[in-house]
């Protein structure tokens, strides 16, 4: 077993508050994303989870067609699976599946517990984000799966933010 190398990883990552997580999804509304893009993002994110050595699987879709698949060393079929299911979350919320796990927990209670939604279909966990574009709204996801849910959601996030600054 390959121990990821943890001289480049990101620092921990503190639990962002609903209006964070709100303001991230505004800040990260994009001019367009084309096929050119969703390849762009996916190769960005590869490169981020192997200067970290994270152990992720990465999805990234448009209008419900699979734009970018990547599997790292050390993902298994289970990060498909919960790729999947964080997917879903944003799909039928239109907001990053850890905002709406958080917004659960802040109504003392979990998705699980209050959405009605089967587990195993979907999961309010870290990891999954809109796309958004201007003018158009949420057109698309983009999900890593491998980490703690804080992590995942924080490379979604970093990605986005250096993507937005190149497009």
């Amino acid at each position: 077993m390959t121990t990821p190398n943890t001289e480049n990883a990101a620092p921990t990552v503190a639990a962002p508050t609903i209006a964070e997580l709100e303001e991230q999804e505004r800040r990260l509304t994009l001019p367009h994303f084309t096929y050119d893009d969703a390849w762009a993002l996916g190769t960005l994110l590869v490169e981020l989870a192997r200067e970290r050595g994270a152990p992720v699987a990465i999805d990234i879709r448009r209008a419900g067609q699979q734009l970018f698949h990547a599997a790292l060393p050390g993902s298994t079929p289970d990060n498909d699976a919960w790729i999947d299911r964080k997917r879903r979350v944003v799909e039928r919320y239109a907001a990053s599946s850890l905002l709406i796990g958080t917004r659960f927990r802040a109504k003392n209670t979990t998705f699980e517990d209050s959405s009605r939604l089967d587990p195993d279909t979907y999961a309010a966990h870290g990891g999954a984000f809109p796309i958004t574009v201007k003018g158009a709204g949420v057109i698309g996801t983009v999900v890593v799966s491998g980490l703690p849910q804080l992590e995942d959601h924080a490379m979604v996030v970093e990605a986005l933010e250096r993507f937005a600054e190149i497009s």
